[in-house]
């Protein structure tokens, strides 16, 4: 199995989860703040994976691997998280409960 199907189930739940949550609830403050979270986490990774990568701490086989890097890690290592700043809110969105409206107190 190569890298890039290993990714797809996630990418592909992650989508999900994310169109449901914005379907409800509107692209608010938490998408927005997941996507900035996301481009942090992708500047993060590539630093990080390409020392490690420079290091020799780990490798990948280029037959598993799409091709497609930024610097030395492959394109692959930034579906994760990326996934993990748009699902997490987003899932928390989808299960969090609401508070009930409180009922209007009567004017005297």
């Amino acid at each position: 199995m190569t890298y890039p199907l290993i990714v797809l189930p996630f990418v592909a739940v992650t989508a999900v989860v994310v169109l449901l949550t914005v379907k409800r609830d509107g692209f608010g403050g938490r998408m927005a703040a997941s996507a900035i979270a996301a481009g942090v986490l992708v500047v993060l990774t590539a630093v990080f994976d390409n020392l490690m990568i420079a290091a020799g701490l780990f490798t990948y086989p280029e037959d598993l691997i799409s091709g497609l890097r930024i610097g030395l890690a492959p394109l692959e290592d930034f579906a994760y998280p990326v996934c993990a700043a748009f699902l997490v809110p987003a899932v928390y969105t989808l299960t969090a409960r609401h508070p009930a409206a409180r009922p209007t107190e009567a004017r005297s």
